[in-house]
């Protein structure tokens, strides 16, 4: 039991009054605190869990993260575990409000705010009785987070006041990982299982990105590799594989067709040796992810076609 967990069983779970919420927020945010220096560990939460908070607002349920609230609006700094525990926690939140397929993008209907610069999600959802959260939120997070390697974590639930005033918005681009996580759990999938996002990849970048593509210009540059590459970045990018998630590099000729094929690998390539593309390596696999530290040449390279100076692509 940790401090949070104790005060919650002290106070009623999720029923707990009015009156508890501010002790609770404060023992909250310790937590969150202890969680976000773990999640920067080989190993996380081993002496004590990183903790999640779940409660319900109305109709929408909320949960408190020790991800950086700057999430929302800039994927690219999250560090993979860091992302993992937030996938998972989308998970559960889709879990327990059942929302169903989403007809379309404008469907999707996460959100994310900021709770002591702590990331906080949120999706509508119908009114759940407080007994049942309390049995339920441990068991939904468990559920998508059991796999994520080297962690140890778990959620509470909570009173849905505890993580009201957050300043709730929509995840700030198309692509935003959080709102593949989401098309991913609502497609029966496991955000926080890179294998089940793979698998998903076809129907979530349709979801996506139906009707965009064509507003940029990769697919009619006139330079073959040229094509191939901003292509290949721009596709990396609308599925938000900035390092938290990532992909096998056959992958990276998912699309292409005849002699595109084997240009599509030797581009990837060239794009792992310039840097633009980062590797992990994997058992059996090669897995890469775009490089946050290069996200100016990236956007440079995919929406108007600047290649950096040291970028040499094979011939198409």
């Amino acid at each position: 039991m940790t401090a949070l967990a104790d005060a919650l069983h002290d106070a009623g779970g999720a029923a707990a009054p009015a009156a508890a919420t501010a002790h609770l927020r404060g023992l909250l945010l310790t937590a969150l605190r202890h969680g976000s220096g773990e999640l920067t560990h080989k190993r996380s939460g081993y002496d004590a869990p990183v903790e999640i908070a779940i409660g319900q607002d109305g109709e929408q349920l909320l949960a408190a993260t020790p991800a950086p609230a700057t999430l929302r609006a800039d994927p690219e700094q999250a560090a993979e575990r860091a992302w993992l525990l937030v996938a998972a926690v989308v998970g559960a939140l889709v879990e327990l409000a059942e929302p169903g397929p989403p007809a379309d993008a404008a469907a999707l209907a996460l959100t994310a705010g900021d709770l002591d610069g702590f990331l906080v999600v949120a999706l509508p959802a119908p009114v759940q009785d407080a007994a049942a959260l309390d049995e339920l939120v441990p068991l939904a997070f468990d559920e998508h987070a059991s796999g994520i390697d080297r962690l140890r974590a778990t959620a509470r639930a909570v009173p849905g006041g505890l993580l009201a005033g957050t300043g709730l918005r929509e995840p700030m681009g198309a692509g935003h990982p959080l709102r593949i996580a989401e098309a991913v759990a609502r497609l029966d999938g496991r955000p926080a299982d890179p294998r089940s996002v793979e698998e998903h990849e076809e129907a979530v970048y349709a979801l996506l990105h139906a009707g965009r593509d064509r507003r940029v210009s990769p697919h009619e540059d006139p330079d073959p590799a040229m094509r191939v590459a901003r292509r290949i970045l721009q596709r990396l990018n609308g599925m938000g594989k900035w390092g938290g998630y990532h992909t096998d590099f056959a992958h990276l000729a998912r699309g292409f067709a005849g002699n595109d094929r084997q240009l599509a690998q030797d581009v990837g390539e060239a794009l792992l040796v310039d840097g633009l593309l980062d590797e992990k390596p994997s058992v059996g696999q090669r897995h890469v992810f775009l490089n946050p530290r290069r996200a100016a040449d990236i956007h440079g390279l995919i929406e108007r076609g600047v290649a950096p100076s040291g970028l040499k692509l094979p011939k198409g």
